[in-house]
């Protein structure tokens, strides 16, 4: 596994440029923009698919954080259930990030493709309500655990903010709005993130200095991306999520076709 400090240095304003495009989505979708990020980190940086995750993750930390304050200015900002989701996703994150510095690279990136399509499925089939209100139980919090838990797993390992996995959870199972989600999403996804982002850092997976020119790109974009957001009806987020994934992963399909014809 190569060291990316020592590797070749990527340019910064290309790196710059996923963070502004990664942190507009993540604000409209109330995810970290992992899902774009990582894309365009492997067309755009020439990183393999390990380095591409981690690099991602190290950016989503700040997005993150910036995501949650512009719905908090619009008024949503839904601190409880993140709280649980976020002592989940911190635990998960550790495990994700340990995970993918031991998957072989091919597995690796068609595993991404394939959470990439059920994301957009999960999020397309969801049709959201925006007068849900949430209404915390014993049993409500320990699936906001769980739920944490398997965000910060799929954060580690794919370089995502998780948002993929709590924003349909929250929105099928516990009839939230997709606000309301997105909110909860953005504000569990900081310490997750970040937890993952350290041990990417002490497993040498990603550079501090990508990873700091992506946040700067993203932390500029994502409030506008949310603004956006307050504007989109949610079945127009919806299918824009949808179409958006079936874009990425039929790209990167087809890039692991013509990379396998090569070798």
């Amino acid at each position: 596994m190569s060291d990316p400090e020592t590797s070749s240095k990527p340019a910064w304003h290309r790196l710059a440029g996923v963070g502004l495009i990664g942190g507009f989505f993540a604000g409209i979708f109330g995810v970290g923009g992992g899902l774009l990020m990582v894309p365009l980190l492997l067309w755009w940086t020439q990183m393999d698919q390990r380095q591409a995750n981690a690099t991602s993750l190290l950016a989503i930390t700040p997005a993150a954080i910036i995501g949650a304050i512009s719905y908090g200015v619009g008024g949503v900002f839904a601190w409880l259930p993140a709280i649980f989701v976020a002592a989940g996703s911190v635990t998960g994150a550790q495990l994700g990030a340990w995970i993918l510095t031991r998957i072989p690279l091919v597995p690796l990136k068609w595993s991404f493709i394939a959470f990439v399509l059920i994301s957009g499925a999960m999020l397309f089939v969801t049709v959201p309500n925006r007068e849900a209100l949430f209404e915390l139980t014993a049993l409500t919090a320990a699936l906001l655990i769980v739920l944490g838990v398997l965000m910060g797993i799929a954060s580690g390992l794919f370089g995502i903010g998780g948002g993929v996995i709590v924003i349909p959870a929250l929105m099928l199972f516990l009839g939230q709005s997709d606000l309301v989600a997105k909110s909860v999403s953005l504000l569990a996804m900081a310490p997750g993130s970040l937890s993952g982002s350290l041990s990417h850092l002490r497993y040498k997976t990603a550079s501090l200095r990508d990873g700091v020119w992506v946040s700067l790109g993203a932390i500029l974009t994502t409030p506008v991306g949310a603004v956006v957001a307050f504007g989109l009806s949610p079945q127009a987020a919806a299918v824009l999520f949808g179409a958006l994934t079936v874009f990425i992963a039929t790209s990167l399909i087809y890039r692991a076709l013509q990379e396998r014809g090569a070798g």
